[in-house]
């Protein structure tokens, strides 16, 4: 995975570009640039699949086409025999000049072909068009802005700030053509909303359980296709369990990481998997009085992320993806978006079972700009390829021909997951509700304490020239009675939260902090029968 920039255009400037590009450096290891009047391109990359021949930008043997390319595509040793039967020669075995190889044979087709998490920037050199490209979910980013006489591309937004002019993110599932004179000429490939009609529902629990453990085991073996030593960070949780579980199985190298406060609930669980499965484990330790504005801020600088909640939890991300960064590691997996597919959210099974698909539809498209922006921004600010298996559009698609009652049953959520791995699945971690990873430690309320200057600190990176900061959809849904039409319009009405809602929440914040810490996490004294996993 990379950092990508463009500037085309007569006006573009080789200094701007530059200082553009200079923003992208935490992204990769290396950086390649090519400079030609009106048309300036740069990689920020990080070195992953044919490392030393994969050198970007990746030109054609014309040299009529220039693509920049972030991401992977976990296909393409297929697309490749594909294209090689066709009698495409290659000069290397990267998924960086598949893609260029299979626009140049199927042109515009090629996105229909691709599997993988990626967005990409190819220009034709002679007429000034950009062909921008983004995946169906929307893991990887993509953002431009236009100048007079010049288009800007780039994997961020902090790189493209300076310009003072309006930021527009390429939408996920979308491609097409943009030039320095002319409006992007954007389209869907993928309709996200359309995902899984037509085809028909999965009632039955047994086939619904195979259908997922398939999909699921697929989509995670595809993902460790690397020589590299994989990470994976491990909540204690149900879904980076079964992540750490398939790595152990399917990869020779990996190493599990955790971040919490010391005797938390989410270490203990961690902790004693990764001794079950004799992996290697790294505890990042963090108390709350560790969050501080600091660390707020860098958070926010780094995540450019536009939601309350998605910042809260990128602080406790950030200390995460540093420390596999310190161990070497370079591809990691993480459990994201299962709680989206699956049911791992209070709000879908408030809404009923009509609206339920709807909701998780919307959560779907939005995780672009909110789970997976912050996965994507506090891995790659320490050169960690996040990849995210729950999120493989044929999970996706999958998920969303499952009835509510398959993925909430008898209080149980996630329950089809659950059923599936039931095997492979140690009884501690099966039966342990939904716990998200900074609650049970006390670091969310810790971060929460600040939330009244979040928006005031997302603006003075200028980060509101892509999107301002918004009330939590969650609450805003609640306070609609769980009305997904008020709630999306309420959300559009009134963007941030009240001076009055700020002061509320900073005091449940503030009294929340006034309690000892140890009494939040111990809780009443256990008896000895309670199944509170071993520390070792």
């Amino acid at each position: 995975m990379c950092g990508i920039a463009v500037s085309l255009g007569p006006e573009a400037d080789p200094a701007v570009f530059r200082r553009m590009l200079a923003t992208l450096e935490p992204r990769g290891e290396v950086t390649e640039t090519r400079s030609e009047s009106g048309l300036l391109t740069g990689v920020r990359r990080l070195p992953v699949v044919d490392r030393e021949r994969a050198v970007q930008p990746w030109v054609s043997a014309d040299e009529r086409w220039v693509l920049c390319y972030n991401g992977e595509v976990f296909n393409h040793h297929e697309l490749r025999a594909e294209l090689t039967a066709l009698g495409h020669r290659f000069r290397g075995v990267s998924d960086t000049e598949v893609v260029l190889a299979g626009y140049l044979h199927w042109g515009e087709a090629l996105v229909s072909r691709l599997r993988g998490e990626y967005a990409f920037v190819i220009v034709e050199r002679a007429s000034g068009w950009a062909y921008l490209v983004r995946d169906p979910l929307g893991v990887k980013p993509l953002y431009w802005t236009q100048t007079p006489g010049c288009l800007h591309v780039a994997s961020e937004v902090k790189a493209l700030v300076g310009f003072g002019t309006p930021v527009t993110e390429v939408p996920p599932g979308h491609h097409g053509w943009v030039r320095a004179d002319a409006s992007a000429r954007l389209r869907p490939y993928v309709n996200l909303l359309a995902l899984g009609e037509g085809l028909p529902t999965v009632d039955d629990p047994d086939e619904a359980a195979l259908l997922v453990r398939a999909a699921l085991t697929d989509s995670i073996r595809a993902r460790l296709d690397t020589d590299l030593t994989v990470g994976v960070v491990l909540s204690g949780g149900l879904d980076s369990s079964l992540a750490l579980l398939h790595a152990r199985e399917l990869h020779p190298d990996c190493v599990a990481v955790t971040v919490g406060v010391p005797e938390s609930p989410d270490l203990l669980y961690a902790r004693r998997l990764a001794k079950d499965l004799g992996v290697p484990h790294e505890v990042v330790e963090l108390q709350p009085r560790d969050i501080r504005l600091a660390q707020i801020r860098e958070a926010i600088r780094i995540s450019e992320l536009t939601e309350y909640g998605d910042i809260i939890n990128a602080v406790v991300s950030v200390p995460l993806f540093r420390r596999l960064r310190e161990l070497g590691v370079k591809v990691a997996l993480t459990g994201d978006g299962s709680d989206e597919l699956f049911g791992g959210y209070p709000m879908y099974h408030r809404v009923g079972p009509q609206a339920a698909r709807r909701l998780f539809l919307h959560k779907i498209i939005n995780l672009c700009r909110t789970e997976l922006q912050r996965v994507d921004r506090t891995s790659m600010a320490y050169g960690v390829e996040a990849r995210v298996p729950f999120l493989d559009p044929s999970v996706v698609e999958l998920a969303m021909r499952l009835p509510i009652g398959l993925k909430l049953r008898a209080g149980q959520e996630k329950w089809i997951v659950r059923r599936a791995f039931a095997d492979l699945l140690p009884d501690y971690i099966r039966e342990r509700p939904k716990n998200p990873m900074s609650y049970s430690s006390g670091l969310h309320e810790r971060a929460r304490l600040y939330k009244p200057v979040f928006a005031r600190l997302h603006r003075s990176f200028r980060y509101d020239l892509a999107e301002p900061v918004r009330r939590d959809f969650d609450r805003v849904l609640t306070s609609c009675g769980n009305d997904l039409d008020r709630a999306i319009a309420a959300g559009r009405a009134r963007p941030d939260y009240t001076v009055l809602e700020h002061a509320r929440d900073l005091v449940g914040a503030a009294r929340w902090n006034a309690v000892p810490v140890v009494r939040r996490l111990v809780g009443p004294r256990r008896s000895r029968g309670d199944d509170v996993p071993s520390p070792g």
